[in-house]
């Protein structure tokens, strides 16, 4: 199907040009957002008597979005999450979850509006894009950790996912001082 863009749309095209998709996409998508109208002879007309209307209006959102970005860019913002001992979280962080923060900050985002490739599943520092506007790019620092404290501790650089490691011979030794300190009666449980 051809669609005219009303708006810019990532990978597809600029305001005003003539694209072919697909039909479930445009039907699903693109005409129900209002991001593009049907490519018919009316409707070429329509657009080219409401191109003007349009691009102010298209420059208006992305000043407000610039607004926005300016704003939110560089913010860091702390996600608590349960982890395993390496790290690993017990769920993940998701483009809502990240939303959700953002606006608690109170910051005007929609979920849409996260651009989040996979979700987050360690604990750490992750740097996520977040587009107020098709044009307009902010990114944020995502501050994933088990509690306040260690949110606090990560953001000054210390990384909290080094483990401690303990080689075998290492417990047998400290096993064998906790027998000797314990005395001769302490011994295993016979038969």
């Amino acid at each position: 199907m051809e669609v005219i863009l009303l708006e810019r749309v990532g990978k597809l095209g600029h305001m005003g040009d003539t694209v072919r998709v697909k039909d479930g996409y445009a039907r699903n998508f693109l005409l129900p957002h209002g991001k593009a109208l049907r490519a018919t002879e009316a409707n070429k007309k329509k657009f080219e008597s409401q191109r003007a209307d349009l691009e102010a209006r298209n420059l208006e959102m992305k000043r407000e979005a610039g607004d926005v970005a300016s704003t939110l860019d560089g913010k860091s913002f702390v996600i608590i999450r349960q982890a395993g001992e390496t790290g690993q979280l017990y769920g993940s962080v998701s483009a809502r979850d990240i939303a959700d923060a953002v606006i608690a900050a109170g910051f005007q985002v929609q979920r849409s509006q996260v651009a989040l490739l996979h979700p987050i599943k360690t604990l750490g520092l992750h740097k996520t894009p977040i587009h107020p506007h098709p044009e307009v790019e902010a990114f944020v620092t995502i501050n994933v950790a088990r509690s306040q404290e260690q949110a606090e501790r990560q953001a000054k650089g210390e990384d909290l996912n080094v483990r401690e490691e303990t080689s075998m011979d290492d417990l047998g030794l400290e096993v064998g001082q906790a027998l000797a300190a314990a005395g001769p009666n302490a011994s295993l449980a016979q038969d």
